[in-house]
């Protein structure tokens, strides 16, 4: 019996002093292992009288009972400081600052349209968004686009299937009608957005493209007006010491119309013109459809592709490296 009482004391002493978990084992096996004295006395009670067994099990269950608990409390305070210990070695300081990484930006094309956007919103103009999938009262009929027009046929317009008369729009001129048949003049707005033609992709078309198109209306707007403008918008885009001619063009919905080219110095100071943009003066029949008064009104409007000023302002060669997500592409920018 006083060896059980002195293995209890040397255990109980051995527990406390563990420092670690592992330690804490250590004393489990030690003390109550198949090779520690603890199991030598429990096999000697084969050699007890029947008083003599009781006697010894009661000991021996009382040691068990102090061991466990002694044990108990002892991993739950050694476990509780390892994970103390673990949280602080693990414990971010936010404070410090991160590991350098490369800055983010915005895509070319969202960085180009919000300068064509700035040039515009400093002259006066305000944005105007509408719907990408747009009926063909927009897209066409409010434009002067008549029934049997080419632009009309599946070969280069998009048709929503299931809806009747529904398309993915072919520009941003619907906004432009739009803004025409709610609001009155005068009126200066520009129009972004997503286009859609059912053209094959390849160096310089795509079936999804972006434009930034312009719409004034107001009493005594002229062609001068529609010049200055673009001549405005070319220096602040391309250079100040840009200039901009008007070739005569066609569109349904400007009469007259206008292809705009901007100058450049070529290779070696040659001097030439890059086409840039359509423009003109808007329809009188547009504004009639509009409910706007031909007799009182005049307007320009002008639609510029925000890939063929991207491609010209940064020497892009191909518009499919707009659109292909190339990392290596998009970091030159």
């Amino acid at each position: 019996m006083s060896d059980i009482d002195r293995i209890t004391q040397d255990a109980l002493e051995a527990i406390a002093a563990a420092g670690t978990l592992d330690e804490l084992d250590e004393v489990r096996v030690r003390v109550t292992g198949k090779r520690s004295e603890l199991a030598g006395i429990q096999a000697s009670m084969r050699d007890l009288d029947p008083e003599g067994r009781k006697a010894l099990g009661q000991q021996l269950n009382a040691f068990r009972g102090t061991f466990q608990a002694a044990f108990d409390a002892r991993h739950e305070a050694l476990a509780a400081a390892a994970l103390d210990a673990q949280l602080e070695s693990e414990r971010l300081d936010l404070t410090a600052p991160p590991r350098r990484l490369p800055p983010g930006r915005p895509h070319l094309l969202t960085q180009v349209e919000q300068e064509m956007l700035d040039v515009f919103v400093g002259m006066g103009y305000r944005v105007a968004e509408g719907p990408e999938a747009e009926s063909g009262t927009y897209n066409f009929d409010l434009l002067n686009i008549e029934a049997d027009h080419p632009a009309r046929q599946e070969m280069d317009t998009i048709y929503v299937d299931g809806f009747d008369d529904v398309v993915l729009r072919t520009h941003t001129s619907p906004v432009q009608a739009r803004v025409m048949t709610t609001q009155a003049p005068p009126i200066a707005v520009v129009c972004p957005g997503r286009t859609y033609r059912a053209d094959a992709a390849d160096a310089t078309h795509s079936p999804v493209f972006s434009q930034v198109e312009g719409l004034v209306v107001a009493e005594g707007i002229t062609m001068a007006d529609l010049r200055g403008t673009l001549l405005e918008f070319s220096r602040r885009m391309f250079g100040a010491d840009r200039e901009i001619r008007l070739r005569p063009s066609f569109f349904p919905f400007t009469e007259p119309s206008a292809e705009v080219d901007v100058s450049f110095e070529g290779a070696g100071g040659n001097h030439g013109w890059l086409e840039i943009l359509g423009s003109g003066m808007v329809d009188p029949n547009v504004l009639a459809f509009c409910g706007i008064d031909p007799d009182r009104y005049t307007g320009f409007a002008f639609g510029i592709g925000i890939e063929r000023v991207a491609m010209l302002r940064h020497q892009v060669r191909d518009i499919r490296d707009l659109f292909d997500a190339d990392a290596r592409f998009l970091a030159r920018f």
